[in-house]
């Protein structure tokens, strides 16, 4: 009798260890031997704190969600605003985290002034060497500290039969722009790994206008390292054999996938803004949703391990459920739970799925 009761006492013992050191271990453990866990951040959230200290246990890897963009950093010709992004960079260094620097050139949030000179719209000449000077001064600035940079982001359209977004740096340079873009990059940190990063990557057209964009990059030497798939996805798209071709069509230039901005929303997927309407819901997390991300992050994260030896990183876009981009699109003012952890930060049942393995 004593020994058996000593044989349950060990065994619940065990187990009540067990238990207690996965309750310990962040996301980023779990994915130890894969390829880093990441997360966009704001420089709120590297304030001491529950944020803070969240970052540290769950991510090995952080992307600034704004303050690197051109308009923030970078909002008149002489000024540079580097407080935020120094702020999120020192809090990488001394909390042993890598960043990912989001991004060089970027036509959404290009301030006017880049694209004006004296009333006038500026030449190709004016507006290559100021995309110089502005890639220099940022890649320099954290050079060393920054592993890899999202060097163009979304030079390619959603629909159409044209191959580049008709941006103002492509009205005015040409599709040279995306290879200067690079070069620049190169020069000013030889270091550095070199992204391009896009969306809706597991679409079948304009996968095939991305993949031929890398390819030519690649075949005229372009200093290009690997390609973002920002993994804006939902709970029904995409299809598993959509996320493995494009998987496999990228790497099969040699390049590095990352997945960037990984969120997966709880509604079916739009590709427009639009306004409210009375049926959208009165934003519940309803059973059906929660099971249905489950399922999709399953499915994503199984594709992620199998292609661990094509895929270098993973990125949440945003930190728990408290707040999501996703909350304001496609609908404004529709809560969305596109994430693996709640308003409090804590796990949802598709994290305990994704750790699963």
């Amino acid at each position: 009798m004593k020994k058996t009761l000593l044989t349950v006492l060990y065994t619940c013992s065990s187990l009540c260890l067990f238990a207690q050191s996965e309750k310990v271990k962040g996301l980023k453990d779990y994915y130890q031997a894969y390829f880093p866990i990441g997360v966009a951040v704001n420089p709120r959230m590297v304030n001491a704190g529950a944020e803070s200290s969240f970052i540290i246990k769950q991510f090995n890897s952080l992307t600034p969600e704004n303050s690197m963009k051109m308009g923030p950093i970078h909002p008149q010709e002489n000024v540079y605003n580097w407080e935020a992004s120094d702020k999120m960079v020192a809090f990488a260094q001394q909390n042993g985290l890598k960043v990912r620097g989001h991004n060089l050139c970027w036509h959404n949030q290009t301030p006017a002034w880049f694209f004006k000179k004296d009333n006038r719209v500026v030449t190709k000449e004016e507006l290559l060497a100021r995309l110089k000077t502005h890639i220099f001064e940022v890649v320099k600035r954290y050079q060393g500290k920054i592993y890899v940079w999202d060097v163009v982001n979304e030079a390619v359209p959603d629909t159409g039969l044209s191959m580049y977004r008709k941006s103002k740096f492509y009205e005015i340079i040409g599709e040279e722009y995306i290879a200067k873009a690079f070069e620049y990059a190169h020069e000013a940190d030889p270091n550095a790994l070199l992204f391009y990063n896009d969306y809706n990557t597991e679409s079948k057209a304009k996968r095939e206008k991305i993949y031929q964009l890398l390819k030519g990059l690649k075949q005229k030497g372009v200093p290009i390292h690997g390609v973002g798939l920002q993994a804006h996805w939902s709970i029904d798209e995409p299809t598993q054999s959509e996320l493995e071709e494009s998987i496999t069509k990228f790497a099969s230039l040699g390049l590095q996938i990352q997945i960037t901005e990984l969120d997966i929303s709880v509604y079916p997927k739009e590709h427009e803004r639009r306004e409210r309407r009375e049926n959208d819901g009165v934003g519940i997390f309803t059973d059906e949703m929660e099971q249905k991300q489950i399922q999709q992050y399953k499915m994503v994260f199984d594709v992620f391990r199998k292609y661990k030896q094509n895929i270098t990183s993973v990125t949440f876009w945003n930190l728990s459920d408290q707040y999501s981009w996703l909350d304001n699109f496609p609908v404004t003012g529709r809560k969305d739970f596109p994430l693996l952890f709640d308003k409090n930060l804590k796990p949802k049942k598709a994290f305990w799925e994704v750790v699963k393995f």
